[in-house]
């Protein structure tokens, strides 16, 4: 196995059996999806990025039948396992796929969800490629890292600019309002959406073997990024959106 591999396999091996793979928390969604407003009775929802499905299961129990994609199939397992338990396995379906290459026909679902993860394709190809999928008076649904103030560290901007460069809320908003959506809500999250992330994955870090090959790559990843939350975590904060198609 090749150095990047084994960081590879040692990173999801960090992430594997968490709660989350990013902040956030079954009250922000719940929070994000009373702004929807009006949804059918039974609304078709698809979750992008679901990771173990913690958004997924919320709102299959708010009543809508849900599509759930990941790229990683452990993520789904974790996913398909939990859903018998709670009464919801014919409300849960799930797809191994790539959120840039979906394979659903044009206004297929009432509501389009992406907690965390839509830095896997950019905030504006979302907007811009997802919206083919909401049916009329749908809504998408994203939460985006941006920065929350005025002037970002240097430590913090180099930090993120290596990774994901950062926008702040009005920028974003702009794009949104730029790409034809009405904006119908923004919630800025709470920290202890960043607490019930980091926290079990500190403790699965401290629990891990540096030994195995590639996972001391993965930790000092890990720690550094936990370190950044730390020291600078009042300059960066995750936002969510709630965007509908103007018509």
């Amino acid at each position: 196995m090749s150095d990047d591999a084994a960081s590879h396999e040692a990173f999801f091996a960090l992430h594997h059996g968490l709660p989350r793979q990013g902040p956030g928390s079954d009250a922000t969604t719940r929070h994000l999806l009373s702004l929807t407003g009006p949804l059918p009775q039974r609304p078709r929802a698809l979750d992008l990025g679901c990771g173990p499905g913690r958004a997924t299961l919320v709102l299959a129990e708010a009543g809508a039948d849900v599509t759930a994609v990941d790229l990683h199939e452990p993520f789904l397992n974790e996913l398909n396992a939990a859903p018998k338990a709670r009464g919801l396995a014919r409300s849960i379906t799930t797809l191994r796929g790539d959120m840039a290459d979906l394979p659903f026909r044009d206004g297929s679902f009432d509501l389009v969800w992406a907690e965390s993860s839509v830095y896997n394709v950019g905030f504006d190809t979302a907007l811009r490629e997802w919206r083919r999928l909401l049916a009329p008076g749908g809504t998408l649904v994203l939460t985006e890292c941006e920065w929350t103030a005025d002037e970002a560290s240097p430590e913090a901007r180099a930090f993120w600019d290596k990774i994901y460069p950062l926008r702040g809320t009005a920028d974003n908003t702009r794009a949104a309002r730029a790409a034809g959506y009405d904006v119908l809500g923004v919630y800025g999250q709470p920290e202890s959406d960043w607490d019930e992330y980091y926290g079990p994955l500190a403790e699965r870090a401290d629990a891990a073997d540096p030994a195995v090959p590639g996972m001391a790559e993965a930790l000092a990843v890990t720690r550094e990024e936990i370190a950044m939350r730390r020291d600078h975590g009042t300059e960066y904060g995750y936002t969510g959106y709630v965007l509908r198609p103007v018509t």
